[in-house]
């Protein structure tokens, strides 16, 4: 396996750190727009590894698909993993599918909402673009495996478990995602960072909300809708969840039975207040804008003065949780509300890998997809969501103590 890794730095940082503990690769190739970020994480990665050698650098334009193709091919790739925002997804998705190269993201082609109704119909849903072109990667025996971060990828593949294993009918897939984590300036006070990429963070909880249910389809709701308070494991306890827009919704009813599936996500007061005034101002615009004559997007500008989320690790304090709520009908016939989840303190992987854990918990999935792929445990053709495949292997070798999995257990919790 030859992988081509598009976007360096946060993400692509973390999984790089994280590959370079694993055999099942020939090379890895780190691709970004600044070289000499790329740069900086190939020789983070030989600074941890004396002696690494599969890790080589190479400099992309990843909103040219042309560009992407040509970079794949000059190095062999057999895989191409977009580590890159969303608003990249589809060139780099293309890119990979010229060059003939398989193809993994975390974040799927972006939405549009409905221009009449964005707050009850959906216009074009999250991952529409990757679809409409199924077929075709199908044709060519390719497999474009989207949505393999953590929220969507491990949520879902927790979806496919459940399903399989856990329960006889399925009423509702809720996704939960909660943390405690803090964030603190030179001197000790509180600040404002948030531990994702702001300008996905934007889009995803400015956008309007989708859930789907059986009899009803994909519809939308306002953004913040339906909060509830949803007591998170291993310490991090009750945190306020509302609607936001995730890829979840769009894949799981596409392989997994239930009446109903959702997203919530544990913001806060503070970021809801906060995404709120931005959307007020216009700030959270992805057009441009005249500033003296230079164009400038309002979201690009956001994001660039908040604090870069692959800096705060040592800064950070807590734990993330990534999780799925699922109520129905065990295989014994009773009543099951089953919490399966994934807690990272973000104190374990600031030590083990040098990266906060919102970040090093999105790179790690992605990774042991890539092995499992690597292995033929996982194949198949087509644009396939984590539920397409056995979630057994998958949470198994994520669980394993190293050197032979990846030491991050996941639990199981009955409520």
């Amino acid at each position: 396996m030859r992988v081509l890794m598009i976007g360096s730095g946060g993400v692509g940082d973390a999984a790089a750190r994280i590959a370079a503990e694993r055999e099942f690769f020939e090379q890895w190739v780190v691709a970004d727009y600044d070289l000499a970020r790329a740069e900086r994480t190939v020789a983070a990665v030989a600074e941890r590894h004396p002696g690494e050698t599969r890790f080589v650098a190479a400099r992309v334009d990843a909103s040219d698909a042309g560009a992407v193709a040509a970079l794949a091919r000059e190095h062999g790739a057999t895989h191409v993993f977009n580590a890159v925002d969303p608003k990249f997804t589809m060139s780099v998705f293309e890119g990979a599918r010229a060059a003939g190269a398989d193809y993994l993201d975390m974040a799927m082609s972006l939405s549009h909402p409905h221009p009449e109704q964005p707050y009850a119909v959906t216009g074009v849903k999250l991952g529409d673009d990757q679809f409409a072109v199924a077929e075709q990667w199908e044709d060519e025996g390719r497999l474009a495996l989207v949505g393999i971060g953590v929220e969507p990828g491990l949520s879902d593949v927790f979806a496919r478990y459940a399903a399989d294993h856990l329960f006889s009918q399925i009423d509702e897939l809720g996704t939960r995602d909660g943390a405690n984590l803090v964030v603190h300036d030179e001197e000790g006070n509180e600040i404002f960072a948030p531990s994702f990429s702001m300008w996905t963070t934007i889009e995803e909880c400015l956008n309007p909300p989708v859930v789907w249910e059986k009899d009803r389809g994909w519809f939308t709701t306002p953004p913040f809708s339906e909060p509830e308070v949803f007591d998170f494991p291993e310490g991090i306890g009750p945190v306020e969840c509302v609607n936001v827009e995730h890829e979840e919704v769009l894949l799981m009813p596409r392989w997994v039975d239930a009446r109903r599936v959702t997203f919530k996500y544990g913001l806060g007061d503070e970021f809801i207040n906060v995404l709120k005034v931005l959307h007020s101002l216009g700030l959270d615009r992805t057009d441009p804008v005249s500033v003296k004559g230079v164009p400038v997007s309002p979201r690009d500008v956001v994001a660039a003065v908040l604090p870069d989320p692959a800096t705060i690790g040592p800064r950070m304090t807590g734990k993330t949780c990534a999780g799925l709520f699922v109520t129905g009908t065990g295989t014994d016939g009773r009543p099951r509300r089953t919490y399966l989840y994934h807690v990272v303190d973000n104190a374990d992987t600031m030590a083990a890998y040098g990266a906060q854990c919102v970040v090093w918990q999105t790179a790690v999935n992605p990774v042991v997809a890539l092995e499992l792929l690597s292995r033929g445990t996982w194949k198949g053709a087509g644009v396939l969501g984590p539920e397409a495949f056995d979630a057994v292997p998958f949470l198994d070798l994520l669980a394993a103590p190293k050197p032979e999995g990846y030491g991050s257990p996941w639990g199981m919790d009955e409520r």
